[in-house]
């Protein structure tokens, strides 16, 4: 008993210690100018059985599981903070690089694997189906921070967040056809219809539902509302892929629902997740560190496959896909390039190659080995470079002003308030108006103005003007009758 115990605690203290470094790698990181995800990986590498021989892992199934569990909380996070405003002029060409682009890259580098490995057609098929799509943890993190365009940031991020969906029905497709003689193509072409359209229609449902429970149901705490939140994305992933239906899609679609309705505890939700999605990063990484093998993933016939690999992907595959099919859209020829360099391959690519091990398809631990190294390739050839290449070819987004102001609410036993952030802009009727000329709803009080990065102290003299950001308490009967107020244009009578 003594000894089981001592080994519960040095195993907590060992997740202790790796959860530590690994947020510390991230300061290197920066410095470096190297995607954290390749650090994490790292330092799974580290600790694993061909490096310091800490722990050995080899278990696929619990590897696959950890990792889509880690995908649900970071494109759930992903989701809720897009803003529906930003990727709605690139939805479409998000959505035709989210299927289309993804055929095209399945497709060039599976000629390239039949020819260049001398696998047959389905296995390169398989391949080219699982390093396909980009990778929405990757996109998120390296993007996160970095000065890009705007409607080139947005298109990254809506089309990383949409594919994944697309690239594992094709895995598990073309897994079908090698391990199952009755597979056939109308049966795979009814899956796609689904997959896809149960998955939108599940996320729709189901971040409705999630932004309604948020902002009506009235919680002991305001800690509960985050983790209210994060039970709807796990029940919008099991309950879409309990239908055989794609649940990556549907986590997706309903972060976007929740992310963009007026919700209660905004600041706390997205807070919480933002968190939670890099505990998620980290452990996944962590965990597909430990699961490869580096005295086997680095022999050359591994290092040369794989590089042929990654350089079909990078300079053919993806660029073709971009070029395809957005020539009609309204990206230039600089943005189809960075575009072409961004497409960001990460955790995605690895878990999918899981799914053949458990499949039991012969050649699987090759696959995954050749898979891993095209993912460390582009996040270290990739996204070490992002900023390079968006300052080289001028599509560095505006500089963001940092506020030098900050507003925490914490919600106190059962208290039925919140603080609504309001920014005023030159449309809104209410510029020029004293505080005492407007009617505000019963149980609303503007507490605090910030102007020109100073706070103002209100009172009935107080003119707003353009660019005001109001802090505004009012209890959660009157907020939509506040809001409405708000929101009058200047032209309304």
């Amino acid at each position: 008993m003594l000894n089981e115990i001592l080994e519960s605690n040095q195993f907590i203290l060992l997740m202790a210690l790796l959860l530590i470094i690994s947020v510390l790698v991230t300061k290197f990181s920066t410095r470096l100018g190297v995607p954290s995800l390749v650090l994490f990986i790292g330092v799974g590498m580290l600790v694993g059985s061909d490096g310091l021989n800490i722990i050995y892992f080899d278990n696929a199934t619990i590897a696959q599981l950890i990792g889509i569990i880690a995908l649900v909380v970071i494109l759930f996070e992903g989701g809720l903070q897009t803003q529906w405003t930003k990727i709605k002029p690139v939805l479409p060409s998000a959505l035709t690089m989210a299927t289309s682009g993804v055929l095209v890259t399945t497709g060039i580098v599976a000629i390239a694997s039949k020819y260049m490995l001398g696998i047959t057609w389905l296995e390169g098929l398989l391949l080219g189906s699982i390093v396909g799509s980009t990778d929405a943890a990757a996109v998120f993190a390296v993007l996160k921070d970095k000065n890009i365009k705007g409607n080139i940031k947005s298109m990254l991020e809506a089309e990383s967040g949409s594919n994944d969906p697309m690239a594992m029905f094709l895995t598990i497709s073309f897994i079908q056809l090698i391990t199952l003689d009755q597979a056939g193509i109308g049966s795979l072409i009814w899956s796609f219809f689904w997959q896809m359209g149960i998955g939108l229609l599940c996320g729709l449902i189901i971040g409705k539902v999630g932004s309604l429970s948020i902002n009506r149901i009235n919680l002991d705490s305001s800690g509960l509302y985050p983790l209210f939140g994060l039970a709807f994305a796990f029940s919008a992933y099991s309950i879409t892929a309990l239908m055989d239906a794609s649940g990556l899609l549907a986590v997706y679609t309903a972060a976007l629902v929740i992310g963009n309705s007026e919700l209660t505890y905004r600041h706390s939700i997205l807070r919480f997740n933002e968190g939670f999605a890099w505990m998620a990063q980290i452990v996944m990484f962590v965990i597909l560190g430990l699961f490869v093998f580096p005295a086997e993933l680095f022999q050359w016939n591994y290092l040369i496959n794989g590089l042929l690999v990654s350089t079909v992907l990078i300079f053919i595959a993806r660029p073709l896909a971009v070029y395809l099919n957005l020539v009609k859209s309204q990206y230039n020829n600089k943005e189809k390039l960075f575009l072409s360099w961004a497409g960001l391959r990460g955790a995605v690519p690895i878990v999918l190659s899981i799914f053949p091990m458990l499949a039991g398809v012969e050649g699987s631990q090759v696959m995954f080995n050749v898979v891993f190294f095209v993912v460390l390739t582009s996040t270290l050839v990739q996204g070490s470079t992002i900023t390079f290449m968006s300052s080289k070819l001028g599509l560095e987004g505006e500089a963001k002003e940092r506020s030098m102001h900050s507003l925490e609410l914490i919600s106190m036993g059962k208290t039925n308030v919140e603080m609504v952030e309001y920014d005023v802009t030159n449309k809104n009727k209410i510029i020029g108006e004293t505080l005492e000329r407007i009617t505000l709803p019963d149980n609303a009080l503007i507490n605090a103005i910030i102007r020109n990065n100073e706070i103002i102290t209100p009172n009935g003299q107080t003119v707003i003007e353009e660019h005001d950001t109001l802090y505004i308490l009012v209890s959660r009967k009157s907020k939509q009758k506040l809001i409405k107020l708000l929101e009058k244009d200047a032209d309304t009578p």
